[in-house]
């Protein structure tokens, strides 16, 4: 399948692998004194590897909601959810946590880089927690470095670097524990439109190295590198779009 980019030109579909994320009936309750919030109501959704996704919705269409429930950040009030066939509706915090360092790959809008680290060790953070020796770990952040472009910035601290720098930093410490899903939480918006462009051409070219990539946007032109767009509002999916 090709589907257009928005220059115009043709870019690659590539065909899905196994299913990752299944989500079936979802809802999440939030209690603010008296009142009931229901931020997700009753949502289905699967996605497999391989697959360019981006989840789009107004202020209040339960987005955020739905990103925190995939990232395992949160858990729901009701329903079920399987990632890579485990069933984590019901997993306790550690366990929670686990999944979080080793299959999730996270990007967020403002970086969230240690000040005082430089660009190797932000990297480095979540090798650390999983245990890994110290030289597996810096080599594996060495490399996850020069893939998006930074092997001349490794030992400069955030205050060092550019907007984009800073987030390719983050996109490489999402990649280095080779996770099931990159999940980029607005991952251009503190960014300028040609810097943000950039990043976004880098997830291109890590989704054609077969990574599996969910962006949380509310822009347009950021769902439109997206394969899949899928569009909330009022807690419900309202579509679900895949280029053809």
């Amino acid at each position: 399948m090709i589907a257009p980019t928005v220059s115009g030109a043709p870019r690659q579909v590539r065909p899905v692998g196994p299913l990752v994320i299944d989500i079936d009936g979802v809802t999440k309750l939030y209690r603010m004194g008296t009142e009931t919030i229901h931020a997700l109501r009753g949502v289905a959704l699967k996605i497999h590897r391989n697959e360019y996704l981006a989840i789009m919705g107004p202020s209040g269409s339960g987005k955020s909601t739905l990103m925190n429930m995939l990232g395992c950040l949160d858990t729901p009030s009701a329903g079920r959810y399987h990632f890579n066939g485990k069933d984590v509706s019901a997993m306790e915090d550690d366990e929670l946590a686990a999944i979080r360092n080793q299959e999730i790959g996270f990007v967020f809008q403002t970086f969230n880089l240690l000040p005082r680290s430089n660009a190797l060790h932000n990297v480095e953070l979540p090798l650390i927690y999983a245990g890994l020796a110290p030289h597996e770990r810096r080599e594996r952040a060495r490399q996850a470095l020069v893939n998006v472009g930074l092997a001349e910035r490794m030992m400069h601290k955030p205050n060092e670097l550019s907007g984009g720098q800073r987030q390719r930093v983050a996109i490489a410490r999402a990649l280095v524990n080779t996770p099931s899903i990159i999940l980029a939480d607005e991952p251009t918006g503190n960014l300028d439109s040609r810097t943000g462009e950039e990043i976004m051409q880098l997830f291109e070219h890590l989704y054609a190295a077969g990574n599996t990539i969910i962006v949380v946007t509310h822009e347009e032109d950021i769902a439109r590198h997206a394969r899949r767009v899928v569009r909330l509002r009022d807690g419900l999916i309202e579509s679900d779009q895949t280029a053809t």
